[in-house]
């Protein structure tokens, strides 16, 4: 009799023990001042993370989005308050804040999209926007008429000049003697939100000859793509798939896959499963694609298809070394 209650009493622990772990499981994500309706990166991590994982898991996630920049630090703090884990924070413009408040709750874990904060709570999710980016111009090189591309960055950062590094590369592995062309729109977080000098610098791009632009610009991008049409020229989208916005003038898009990076981490922390340090999504690990669907069907050939599925299995093989611009600060290749 007393083994069946110490065996009931251990049933009726474990019991409690799976309850109270389920009830510490709050889950929630900070999104950038642009929201989760950008169409760009945030809805990615809005549609196809906390949407999708909230649909397929019944559990509910917090959303913030901070109205501001200084509201970054204390949107965090709050939520760390109130007991949320993991807190996953979109963007590296949360890279300073999220180094104060991950300090400061050691027993909460975070994730970081975009960026690198090197605590022991944090999972620094980084992806391998070069190896896409290289697919991309290739493809653009492929397509051209004029035999030359170019690209429009927003903010002058190491992140953003890894895209055009890639996509640089991309096109002359193609065509070595393409043209190419650069512009990034500024050196402050409003780059990302001026979609009229995207228009401007694309137009005189392609009044250098370029008929495929790709931007990594955020809501500037939107501009680029406007403009793009405008010309009846071609544009590359970035982050999410944004083919849609433009149909027949949107060549492709350079898709991170965020949104799942998201569901993956709430679905392993679900399961008692988390790993904070340096987690880096490339092409191998699935990180990183380009997108291919109704809206750029016809733009695309059977033979252009099959070509950069080949380049980028053999960036995958290792056969193509692709030069990441963040290791040296230059993109000499």
């Amino acid at each position: 009799m007393k083994h069946a209650i110490s065996l009931t009493a251990a049933a009726v622990a474990l019991s409690l023990s799976s309850i109270a772990s389920a009830a510490e499981f709050k889950p929630a994500v900070s999104y950038d001042t642009a929201g989760k309706h950008d169409r760009s990166f945030g809805q990615a991590v809005y549609e196809n993370g906390v949407t999708a994982f909230q649909n397929d898991s019944g559990v509910s996630v917090f959303e913030y989005t901070p109205a501001n920049e200084t509201q970054r630090e204390q949107g965090l703090d709050r939520l760390a308050r109130r007991g949320y884990s993991p807190i996953i924070t979109v963007g590296f413009n949360y890279s300073s804040a999220l180094a104060k408040v991950a300090e400061k709750y050691p027993e909460t874990d975070f994730v970081i999209i975009d960026s690198v904060v090197d605590l022991p709570n944090v999972k620094s999710l980084i992806y391998a926007e070069h190896e896409g980016s290289f697919l991309v111009g290739a493809l653009a090189a492929m397509v051209s008429e004029t035999n030359a591309v170019s690209f429009v960055g927003g903010m002058d950062i190491p992140l953003i000049r890894k895209f055009a590094c890639g996509y640089e590369q991309g096109a002359k592995h193609v065509n070595a003697d393409i043209g190419y062309y650069q512009n990034m729109i500024g050196s402050t977080p409003s780059a990302f939100a001026d979609p009229v000098r995207g228009a401007e610098l694309a137009k005189s791009q392609f009044s250098r000859g370029s008929d495929v632009v790709f931007a990594a610009a955020g809501g500037s991008g939107n501009g680029v793509y406007q403009a793009a049409k405008d010309e009846g020229k071609l544009a590359i989208g970035v982050d999410s798939n944004q083919n849609y916005m433009f149909p027949g003038t949107m060549l492709t898009s350079m898709v991170k896959l965020v949104g799942k990076s998201t569901y993956d981490v709430f679905a392993d922390y679900k399961e008692g499963n988390f790993e904070a340090g340096l987690d880096v999504r490339n092409l191998a690990a699935g990180g990183i694609d380009w997108a291919l669907d109704e809206y750029n069907r016809d733009l695309v050939s059977a033979e252009h298809e099959e070509a950069v599925k080949a380049i980028a299995q053999q960036i995958i093989d290792g056969e193509i070394k692709v030069h990441d611009y963040m290791a040296s600060n230059d993109c000499s290749f």
